[in-house]
């Protein structure tokens, strides 16, 4: 959120504000991360989208979240460019109030977005490894996912729907200058309890719970596999887990703590913090850059059609046993029976030369 103005938009700016939206270093740095970040993201995730549509087979639960992902990282990458445009004309919005909404719901449903299937990930993994036999065949239907991915972007567009109905240009006076969603009119919302409802669910619901349920589960997964895969699994488990808190960490943790506190700051002791926020801010889109690593640390398949596209031999030894037939899922332990796998390496929960038991995949 950005600092707030009076309703009308030729209302003056305090002298803050006008410095925040005079300091060159600042937008230039801005636009030099987008870049790079769009570069990287449009490559990356281009590559990441045809292998999971095209070249992985059966669509499974966890395939059809890095999709959603997928998709959600590739819209902000084609909305970066009108940001990078808007800061290099000194943060003059020229395209008009509806492609203002767009790129800020854009921007804010990405990140929203990513931690909400960040979490499903964590959700189904744990459900995978941990909780094996209580969620077997609920887990494996992808309609479910289908169904997980609508409840997501329906919950963050409506606690977005302010920045979808309100019009966030401003003309600055002084500057004669129109930003976007870099000066925002109190009334936005209509009084100071909504204000704090609406931060309320961008931090709690949309971030602080969806990172306790992540850091819970990853535990949890890690903790399981210890006793029971191997030590390449058991890395990979650790690396994964390590690539998604990371994520969490530096890419969305600065930006929602100093959303929170720059609100509070501004709304009831009139400061401002938000030259830091607006820095944040390219820190978030980062994870989109982030998460076709994340693909390839968590899936054998997503490792050997990568591998294969680039024409590069030397596979993992873990990895060279996965025949053609025994595919696996992105992030996903599917429980299997006699001992016949439909994801990659076996460890089974019981006795493994024992046919007829169960067995948990440990797919890293």
């Amino acid at each position: 959120m950005a600092d707030k103005a009076p309703n009308n938009s030729g209302s003056r700016l305090d002298n803050e504000t006008l410095s925040i939206l005079q300091t060159k270093w600042s937008s230039d740095l801005t636009s030099a991360i987008y870049a790079i970040v769009t570069l990287v993201n449009l490559c990356g995730n281009g590559l990441s989208l045809w292998l999971l549509l095209v070249r992985t087979s059966p669509k499974t639960p966890s395939i059809i979240f890095m999709i959603n992902l997928t998709i959600t990282d590739l819209a902000l990458g084609l909305m970066l460019p009108f940001q990078i445009i808007y800061l290099m004309h000194g943060y003059n919005w020229t395209l008009g109030s509806s492609m203002c909404n767009i790129l800020t719901v854009v921007f804010f449903a990405n990140m929203y977005c990513s931690i909400l299937t960040m979490t499903a990930i964590s959700i189904d993994r744990y459900m995978g490894i941990v909780q094996v036999m209580r969620f077997r065949e609920r887990r494996q239907k992808t309609k479910y996912a289908i169904g997980i991915c609508m409840v997501m972007w329906a919950i963050v567009l409506t606690i977005l729907s302010p920045l979808e109905t309100t019009d966030l240009t401003f003309y600055v006076q002084e500057l004669n200058i129109t930003t976007c969603f870099d000066v925002l009119k109190k009334d936005m919302l209509p009084t100071t309890t909504h204000w704090a409802a609406f931060l309320f669910a961008l931090f709690g619901v949309l971030f602080l719970c969806p990172f306790i349920i992540t850091v819970y589960s990853y535990i949890r997964i890690i903790c399981a596999l210890v006793s029971s895969a191997k030590n390449i699994q058991k890395r990979r488990a650790v690396h994964l887990a390590f690539t998604v808190l990371f994520v969490f960490v530096v890419c969305f943790a600065p930006n929602n703590i100093l959303l929170l506190a720059h609100s509070v700051t501004k709304l009831f002791f009139d400061k401002s913090l938000y030259m830091y926020y607006k820095l944040s801010l390219s820190l978030s889109c980062i994870n989109s850059c982030l998460d076709p690593f994340i693909y390839y640390f968590a899936s054998k398949e997503f490792r050997r059609k990568m591998r294969q596209m680039l024409r590069l031999r030397s596979l993992s030894t873990l990895d060279n046993e996965m025949t053609e037939g025994h595919r696996e899922s992105l992030f996903s332990n599917r429980t299997v029976s006699n001992g016949n796998a439909e994801d990659g390496n076996i460890e089974n929960r019981t006795t493994p030369a024992v046919k007829g038991k169960l067995a948990c995949s440990c797919d890293f």
